[in-house]
This record gives structure tokens, sequence and C-alpha cells, in this order.
């Protein structure tokens, strides 16, 4: 009897600690070296070398490849082995899941660049200054918000300066992914 009373506290503890476990989102930015139909995953080798595996599953998002996947009816929207891609994703248990894929390059998403002048959390818009010296303010997708403080934080400020990948919805400029040049 005194023994489960000891391994109560244990089970409270180990409750307690997963369900303040958040699904973290992070990104990769590399190339498709495989793709897999059958086990809905395609493997990424990113731009410093290593491999990621990511299981697609029904709320996978994929940007950038809508016009190549006009007919396409798969789950990889178009994605194909040689595609340059930004994933962002979560990992449980060792798998790694693609919560979104942005197909960037050619026939990708629009690509932007210019210096940072505000990043407003808040209403979910980057301002930056264009090479011709234009204003132009972007909304953000929600882990591009998360993104911002992290990439600007960890370069652009130095010198400001952003490539910004988006898409156009309903007349707005939509930031999915940038990086600090």
């Amino acid at each position: 009897m005194i023994s489960r009373f000891y391994l109560l506290p244990i089970f409270v503890l180990i409750s307690v600690v997963c369900l303040a476990a958040e699904d973290v989102v992070s990104a990769v930015h590399g190339t498709i070296q495989k793709t897999d139909s059958v086990a809905k995953t395609i493997v990424v080798k990113t731009v410093d070398g290593g491999e990621h595996t990511f299981h697609f599953v029904g709320h996978t998002a994929v940007h950038g490849a809508e016009k190549i996947a006009a007919g396409a009816r798969d789950a990889y929207h178009g994605l194909k082995e040689g595609s340059e891609v930004v994933v962002h994703y979560t990992a449980k248990g060792g798998e790694e899941t693609a919560q979104e894929v942005d197909r960037i390059g050619e026939g990708g998403l629009k690509v932007a660049e210019g210096t940072v002048t505000r990043v407003d959390r808040g209403a979910k818009t980057l301002t930056f200054k264009t090479a011709n010296g234009a204003d132009e303010t972007y909304q953000m997708a929600d882990h591009a918000v998360k993104d911002a403080g992290k990439d600007i934080a960890t370069g652009a400020e130095k010198s400001g300066k952003v490539t910004v990948y988006y898409t156009e919805k309903a007349g707005h400029k939509v930031v999915h992914f940038f990086k600090a040049l």
C-alpha cells in the first residue's frame, strides 16, 4: 500500500511535464532528396549538409507549388525530388512532422529583399525598405511572427537586410519565411 503512495507523486510529476511540453515549431531549409508516397514522407538535405525525414499529415500545408500542382492531387502538392524547400516542423518522440512546406526557388514563393525597418508582432506585420527606397509592409504567417524574433535578432539586426519569401492572398503579401542576409 505504501508503494502506491510513492508512485502517485511520480505519476503526477510525469503528467505535468508532458502537459507542459508544447510542440515547438522549427524550420529547416534544403532540397528534397526523396519522396515516399506509401510512408507519406520526404527526405530533405539541409543547406548545412544534414538530412531530415519529415512525415506528412492531413493538415500539412504546402505553399509555393500551386501552379505546378494545378492538376496534382497527391499529398505533396507538386513537390518532387530536387525542389528547394523550407519545412516548418514539430518533433515528437524522434519523429519530425511537417506542419508547412514552403517551396522556394524558381516557380515557388515570391522573393523580395530589403532592410527591415519595423516588426509588429501584434499586427503580424513586417515593414522593410526595398532597394529602390520604397517602404513595403507585409503580413506575416503565424510561424513567421515567431521566427521574426529569432531570425532578425540573430543577424539581420546587424545589417537589417533580409530576404522575404511570400505569397499573395486576397491582395495582401503574406510572409511565410525570411532569412537574414
